[in-house]
C-alpha cells in the first residue's frame, strides 16, 4: 500500500530537485554560448572555467536584500512570481523522460503519472503562469511592469490560439491526449511526427518561444524599452523566481517538442534493423540529447535575432500563424479520414 504513494513522492522529488539544478547551469550555458557567439570567454573566475558560477549567483540571490516598494500591493507582488513558477514545475507531472525500467526488482515508469489527458492538462496548466507577469506588472504600481503585463497578455492571446490548433493536429494524427500515448504512437508508426507534422512543429517552437517571452519574442522584458519589464521593481529571492520559471519553461517546452516530434525517450526510427545498434542508449539518455539540442537552440536564438516590434508581433500572430494552423488542421482531419 506504502508504495503507491512512496515511489510518486520519490519522482517529484528527484525531478523537482534535478529540474532546479538544471536551471542553474542553463543559465551558466546561456552566458557561455553567448559569449561564443561575441568572441568572448563568458564567466570564467568561480571555479575552473566559471562552473562554479551558477552556484555564486544562487547565493548571491539568496543573500541579496529584497526590497519591496512602499506604493506596490503588497499580496499580489509576493504572488506574482510564485505563480510564474509553480505552473512551470507541476507541468513536469505528464512529461515522460522515458518507458519503464527495472530498479530493485521493480518496475519503474520513468515519469510521474501518464494522464489520459495529459496534453490538455500541459495547455491549461502552463496557461496560469502568464498571470504572474499581468499580477508583477499590476501590483508593482510603475508604468514600465505595467505595460509589460499588458503585453504578455496581448502576447499570449495573439499566440495561444495558433498552438492550440497545432496541438490539435497532433492529437488527430496520434489519437490520443496522453504524453506517453502519443511517445508509443511514434513508435508504432516507425517515423517521428517531426515528419508528418512539420509546420506544426515550426509553429509550436515559434510559439514556445513566445509563451516563454524569450528573444526575439522579448517584449514583456524588452530592457532597451520597459527598463526591465515586469519584474523591474523586484529585487533579491523574488526576483531570482522569475528566472527560474523563465528558464523551466524553457525545459517544459523542450520536453513538451521533444515528445511530440521527436519521439520523446525513443531512438531514432525504432522500427528500421539497421539502427537497432542503438537500442543500448538508455531512453532517458535519447531524452536529455533531444532536449539539450532544443535549449541550445533557445539560446543560439537570442544570440542572434534582434527583437521584433510590437506591432510586428501582433501581426505575426493574428495574420500568419493562426491562418497557416487552420489550414494544418483542415488538410490533417481530411488525410486522417481519408486513410
Amino acid at each position: 500500500m506504502s508504495e503507491t504513494w512512496i515511489l510518486p513522492l520519490v519522482q517529484i522529488a528527484v525531478v523537482l530537485n534535478a529540474i532546479l539544478i538544471s536551471v542553474t547551469y542553463i543559465v551558466l550555458l546561456e552566458r557561455k554560448v553567448i559569449a561564443w557567439v561575441q568572441s568572448r570567454l563568458g564567466p570564467m573566475r568561480v571555479g575552473p572555467w566559471g562552473t562554479l558560477q551558477p552556484i555564486a549567483d544562487v547565493l548571491k540571490l539568496m543573500l541579496k536584500e529584497d526590497i519591496t516598494p512602499i506604493r506596490v500591493d503588497r499580496p499580489l507582488f509576493t504572488l506574482a512570481p510564485i505563480m510564474s513558477l509553480v505552473p512551470a514545475l507541476i507541468t513536469f507531472a505528464v512529461i515522460p523522460f522515458g518507458g519503464h525500467v527495472t530498479l530493485f526488482g521493480h518496475d519503474v515508469p520513468l515519469f510521474i503519472a501518464d494522464v489520459n489527458i495529459g496534453l490538455l492538462y500541459i495547455v491549461s496548466v502552463t496557461s496560469i503562469g502568464i498571470y504572474g507577469i499581468i499580477l508583477a506588472g499590476y501590483a508593482s504600481n510603475s508604468k514600465y511592469p505595467l505595460l509589460a503585463g499588458l503585453r504578455a497578455s496581448a502576447q499570449l492571446i495573439s499566440y495561444e490560439v495558433a498552438v492550440t490548433m497545432m496541438l490539435v493536429s497532433i492529437v488527430v494524427t496520434s489519437g490520443t491526449l496522453s504524453m506517453v500515448g502519443i511517445g508509443e504512437a511514434q513508435r508504432t508508426s516507425g517515423v517521428w511526427f517531426a515528419f508528418i507534422q512539420p509546420v506544426a512543429l515550426v509553429v509550436l517552437f515559434i510559439g514556445g518561444l513566445a509563451e516563454t517571452n524569450r528573444s526575439p519574442f522579448d517584449l514583456a522584458e524588452a530592457e532597451q524599452e520597459l527598463t526591465g519589464g515586469f519584474h523591474t521593481e523586484y529585487s533579491g529571492m523574488r526576483f531570482a523566481l522569475f528566472f527560474l520559471a523563465e528558464y523551466a519553461n524553457m525545459i517544459v517546452v523542450s520536453g513538451v517538442m521533444v515528445t511530440l516530434f521527436f519521439g520523446g525517450w525513443l531512438q531514432p526510427f525504432p522500427n528500421i534493423a539497421a539502427l537497432s545498434f542503438l537500442g543500448f542508449v538508455p531512453g532517458w539518455i535519447w531524452f536529455l540529447v533531444k532536449v539539450f539540442f532544443f535549449l541550445y537552440l533557445f539560446i543560439w536564438i537570442r544570440a542572434t535575432l534582434p527583437r521584433y516590434r510590437y506591432d510586428q508581433l501582433m501581426r505575426l500572430g493574428w495574420k500568419v500563424l493562426i491562418p497557416v494552423a487552420l489550414v494544418n488542421l483542415a488538410v490533417t482531419a481530411v488525410v486522417k479520414v481519408l486513410r
